[in-house]
């Protein structure tokens, strides 16, 4: 499968690395508008410089693609995207899907109209930590879940777009443990509580910092506690969650998954607290692919094959409804019913 990358600095470094040890996909092209990125990313990768174009109308006039690889700025997708399903290529793009809702809704309309292929790079999911903890929820040991907490914390400086966005961890941050939730939960939201602020050192324009509770429709609650300028003590980027359940407890913290079951309720006055096993480590899923090599070959079998990926444009959507019903809920200071 031949394809065209769109947006080569940046992450676009992951995917580069990702398409060249794909056996199944090489590239037919690249479009990148700086100069500069371009020769600097043709000599780290030993690309082809005829085939960097300037946009994307140029590249499908030059050579010939299965797909899009769209790694642009948010702002972009949407008219790119777009341009790409409306061609007849399928896409998979980075996340956000779009930098508002409505462009996202936009996107996700124009893939069910034209019936192309949108997928969504949300690749927190195909992590060992994300995959064993999915496992240990749907093998129903543990029983029902009945409350998520999740804790993140982090203090990078990107500098660029991000830096100025008027709510960084939400939109490009956080929103990979929202789309978690959903998956995890096998849900979607309907009521958000949420409040954002910025602490005084911090380096971002926008709020960095939020705490968010959660009402699913199948009962669950969650809640999320975030920052992107802390200052120590730091979390991994898969984040700290604890889940309650019906029968135990599941941890994943520090990249690590533990598991505590309930083996016995104590009942009436005088009665024994309840009992337990101990609390066992779960061993990490060993997984052929992770992250973006996982979503590349999903992304190449279902164009080939004509099928779907998991995080359709489609699907997807909800987890945009997710992340800017928590921004209209810390801009409104009111909850946001979805």
């Amino acid at each position: 499968m031949k394809v065209i990358q769109v947006g080569i600095g940046g992450m676009g470094n992951a995917w580069l690395g990702a398409v060249q040890r794909s056996p199944q996909v090489e590239y037919a092209g690249f479009v990148e508008i700086n100069p500069e990125i371009a020769r600097a990313q043709a000599h780290a990768y030993s690309l082809d410089q005829s085939v960097i174009f300037a946009s994307l109308p140029a590249a499908l006039e030059q050579v010939d693609a299965d797909a899009v690889i769209n790694i642009t700025p948010p702002q972009f997708h949407r008219e790119l995207t777009v341009y790409a399903l409306e061609a007849g290529l399928p896409v998979l793009q980075e996340k956000p899907l779009a930098g508002t809702l409505d462009e996202a809704r936009a996107i996700a309309a124009a893939a069910e109209d034209t019936g192309v292929l949108c997928s969504v790079a949300q690749n927190y999911r195909y992590r060992p930590l994300t995959q064993t903890v999915k496992r240990v929820l749907e093998r129903g040991e543990l029983g029902a879940v009945a409350a998520v907490a999740a804790e993140f914390y982090k203090g990078p400086h990107f500098g660029g777009f991000r830096e100025e966005m008027s709510h960084p961890l939400i939109i490009d941050m956080s929103i990979h443990h929202f789309d978690l939730m959903r998956f995890f939960l096998g849900g979607d939201a309907q009521t958000i509580h949420a409040v954002s602020w910025n602490p005084p050192w911090s380096w971002f324009a926008g709020d960095a910092s939020a705490a968010v509770q959660i009402s699913f429709a199948n009962g669950a609650q969650a809640s999320y506690a975030g920052s992107w300028c802390s200052q120590a003590l730091e979390t991994s980027w898969n984040a700290n969650w604890r889940f309650e359940c019906e029968r135990g407890v599941l941890l994943a913290r520090d990249d690590r998954v533990t598991v505590q079951r309930l083996l016995s309720v104590g009942e009436g006055p005088g009665a024994l607290v309840n009992q337990h096993a101990l609390p066992e480590d779960v061993p990490l899923i060993d997984m052929e692919r992770e992250g973006q090599d996982y979503l590349l070959q999903e992304f190449y079998e279902a164009v080939t094959a004509g099928g779907q990926t998991a995080t359709t444009a489609q699907d997807n959507i909800h987890t945009m409804e997710l992340v800017f019903g928590i921004v209209r809920a810390c801009d409104g200071g009111q909850p946001v019913k979805l």
